[in-house]
């Protein structure tokens, strides 16, 4: 069976299997422009435990904005289920600046953490946006900052925000101004999407009538690889975000398939079938300097390099079946990593290297699960029964994924520990092959 968002292929592949795919289209569109048939809804369906109350107020002013910065700071912090959002409350005028706190009715309601703020428009048309965290119980600041921003720039200064105020209370970089990647499905065509970590701001940067899938993304956040078959056959390409060039990096016979990043962003992973079998090769991110890195009889595919680019993780049916596998970044000391199980495919490291998701068939149902590389012991995360494509988000805290529910393709999100989830929709008829943007920009 094949999963949604998985470049896995049947043992059996061969090229008749694969021209199937190749029929020759018309490019219809590469324009970076937006896409509300494909722009994402997120339901929060589950929460962490021990959640932080705070209260967001709103931003003196700030309605006077079409985009309202304590909504979208509110939004984000409870998107990630380790805050509980509390309710304002009857007093009034609401302060936004700290002598004006009335800390006992803050306290009183629960709060421990309260954001106060305002905008101001200012006569060359820019805005100033400040913003304050108290500490209730010490009644005083624990971090303020303004910022000078272009109006258009309100829904990101309202992520940094919020990125500030995740930092500040767990000891984690916030990921609510990173993006996210995915290909959504319409009935004449695909399109490759780019969106903020919100769903907000979706725009498509490539769309054609054949199929689009394996984004991934550079470590630089500025572009991305894919695999198209737009060209009649599997090619990869690598767009570039800042101008929107893009430019083929692998158009071998046979298989292009399956690009992973180095972490340096100078070389990628990709599996080739141009000497027969699909490989694992790596070249440089020009597309020079390729070199084969695993030399079996078997369909070696998928890799994933460790944060610190010392290991690979790629699937193999080398042991009879799809099986996860980790090799030195050289191609040497190859080990099998997964034993439970006839298929196990899609491993994709965390952020910290400590452990890899990926994708296990259990009585028929296709889910997504969690490997810790010090113990080898795995932990089911979803509950679905046709799960692909994970990827983690930068922080290691939550892990996006395709779907499948009620026949249409969806993307979903758990946290590590399995607490966290989230579903998310868009207007296309499906929404697939997930891949979450690095932490870009100074924070």
């Amino acid at each position: 069976m094949k999963i949604t968002g998985s470049s896995w292929p049947s043992r059996r592949a061969d090229n008749k299997h694969h021209r199937a795919w190749y029929f020759v289209a018309s490019l219809l569109l590469c324009l970076c422009v937006p896409s509300a048939r494909a722009q994402l809804t997120i339901e929060v369906i589950g929460g962490g435990a021990d959640q932080i109350p705070i209260t967001v107020l709103p931003l003196a002013d700030e309605e006077k904005f079409q985009q309202r910065i304590s909504q979208i700071v509110s939004a984000d912090l409870a998107r990630s289920g380790r805050f509980k959002i509390q309710e304002i409350g009857s007093v009034r005028p609401l302060p936004s600046e700290p002598p004006e706190v009335n800390y006992r009715y803050w306290k009183n309601r629960g709060t421990q953490t309260l954001v106060i703020g305002k905008v101001i428009q200012r006569e060359d048309g820019k805005a100033e946006v400040r913003f304050r965290m108290l500490d209730t119980s010490k009644e005083a600041q624990t971090v303020g900052y303004a910022y000078t921003i272009v109006v258009p720039q309100m829904r990101a200064i309202a992520h940094k925000i919020a990125d500030t105020i995740y930092e500040k209370l767990t000891g984690e970089p916030g990921v609510f101004s990173t993006r996210i990647a995915y290909v959504a499905r319409f009935p004449q065509r695909f399109e490759l999407h780019v969106a903020d970590a919100d769903g907000f701001n979706s725009q498509f940067i490539l769309a054609h009538r054949e199929p689009i899938i394996s984004p991934a993304w550079s470590p630089d956040g500025t572009r991305i690889a894919y695999v198209s078959f737009e060209q009649g056959r599997s090619m990869v390409f690598v767009h570039n975000l800042v101008d929107g060039t893009r430019r083929v990096l692998s158009a071998y016979d046979g298989i292009n398939s399956a690009p992973a990043w180095s972490p340096d962003g100078k070389k990628l992973a990709l599996a080739l079938s141009k000497d027969g079998v699909s490989q694992i090769y790596v070249m440089d991110a020009d597309g020079s300097g390729l070199v084969r890195l695993t030399n079996s009889t078997a369909i070696d595919t998928e890799a994933s390099f460790s944060p610190d680019g010392k290991y690979i993780l790629f699937t193999s049916d080398r042991g009879g079946s799809p099986q996860i596998y980790r090799m030195s970044a050289s191609g040497t000391n190859v080990e099998r990593m997964t034993f439970e199980g006839s298929y196990n495919v899609t491993p994709r490291y965390s952020p910290d290297g400590k452990s890899f998701a990926y994708i296990q068939r259990n009585q028929g149902r296709y889910t997504l699960a969690l490997m810790d590389l010090g113990t080898r012991q795995s932990v089911m995360l979803s509950d679905s029964s046709l799960d692909g494509s994970p990827a983690f988000a930068p922080n290691g805290r939550l892990i996006l994924y395709a779907s499948i529910v009620g026949g249409r393709g969806i993307l979903a999100a758990v946290s590590s520990d399995g607490r966290i989830k989230q579903k998310i929709s868009a207007s296309a008829l499906d929404v697939r092959e997930p891949a979450w943007g690095p932490l870009v920009g100074n924070r």
